[in-house]
């Protein structure tokens, strides 16, 4: 483990942070259903040198993109019941998502009152600009510096966002002290974001918070539409790859962990705090235990950093 706890780690800007984040089930799950996948989740993770977990608010974002859902929407639990009810065991910290246009000021203030010493929290705007919402980012962020101003507050960062720099810097002055990527499969556009935000924090006397970088492997052509769908940028080199690869899922692993190994070199270059976030959203075994793999092989990569 660490020698510091991921709250600590992340308000003292430290690289080297490792965490690996989940769906929650799927709300129509019968009860002994999400126990058991609870209970497998918790055996899988027990394993890896984490520093924390993220739980993923899942939200329907058909509004941002008009063309067919590779997969369809099925709503989730609740990341904080989950969390709360099903992931009693889990011992370390985690980071819960929250959509925030989804629910009312009274449902977040009741949450963050509620939220144990263990919580971290990302706040996520709406999917467009045109999409109604219950609360927008700007009240949410308000909001918890009202009520539980002591929450560590973690950002989205998109490196295919223009200006995606200043976006970062405005949601630091609103309380983000860290931020968590969307998947890196374009490592230029991440470099380039990087780089801006580093000497826009020197230019403002700002220091730079941890950016953690989001991996996500990719074992089917299926996978790589939906992760387009979201909005992700593939580069088109990376796509034939996987495309003719006799193995989709090992070449993804493969450029992965080249992703690392490349933005670590960025990072420790330009003297800015990162850390990695391993997803794991699929369904498929194979996919689940490469996962788990990757998670432990990018572990080692940080060792000297933790």
């Amino acid at each position: 483990m660490s020698r510091h706890p991921l709250p600590q780690l992340l308000a003292e800007a430290r690289s080297g942070v490792l965490v690996f984040s989940v769906t929650p089930p799927r709300r129509s799950a019968t009860e002994e259903r999400i126990k058991e996948i609870a209970e497998v989740t918790l055996d899988r993770l027990t394993a890896l040198d984490l520093d924390g977990l993220i739980l993923y608010d899942i939200d329907d974002e058909s509004d941002r993109n008009p063309d067919d859902r590779p997969f369809p929407y099925l709503p989730t639990l609740d990341p904080g019941r989950y969390y709360a009810e099903h992931l009693t065991g889990w011992r370390q910290p985690v980071i819960i998502y929250r959509c925030v246009g989804k629910y009312s000021e009274d449902e977040l203030r009741d949450w963050m009152s509620g939220a144990d010493s263990r919580v971290l929290s990302v706040f996520v705007g709406a999917s467009s600009g045109g999409k109604e919402v219950r609360t927008r980012l700007r009240r949410a962020q308000e909001l918890r510096a009202e009520v539980r101003p002591d929450l560590p507050l973690g950002a989205v960062a998109i490196g295919e966002r223009p200006d995606e720099h200043l976006r970062m810097l405005t949601k630091q002055e609103r309380g983000a002290s860290f931020f968590v990527s969307q998947v890196v499969y374009h490592v230029n556009d991440m470099k380039n974001l990087l780089s801006d935000y580093f000497y826009e924090c020197r230019a403002r006397g700002a220091a730079p918070r941890t950016v953690i970088f989001t991996l996500s492997l990719c074992g089917s052509l299926k996978t790589l539409e939906f992760v387009r769908w979201l909005g992700v940028d593939v580069p088109r080199w990376l796509e034939n790859s996987i495309r003719h690869a006799d193995d989709p899922l090992a070449e993804s692993y493969r450029q992965c962990v080249a992703i690392a190994r490349d933005l670590i070199d960025f990072c420790e270059h330009l003297g800015l705090p990162y850390g990695f976030n391993i997803e794991s959203v699929s369904i498929r075994k194979a996919e689940i235990e490469a996962s788990t793999d990757l998670a432990a092989e990018v572990s080692g990569m940080l060792r000297y950093r933790r």
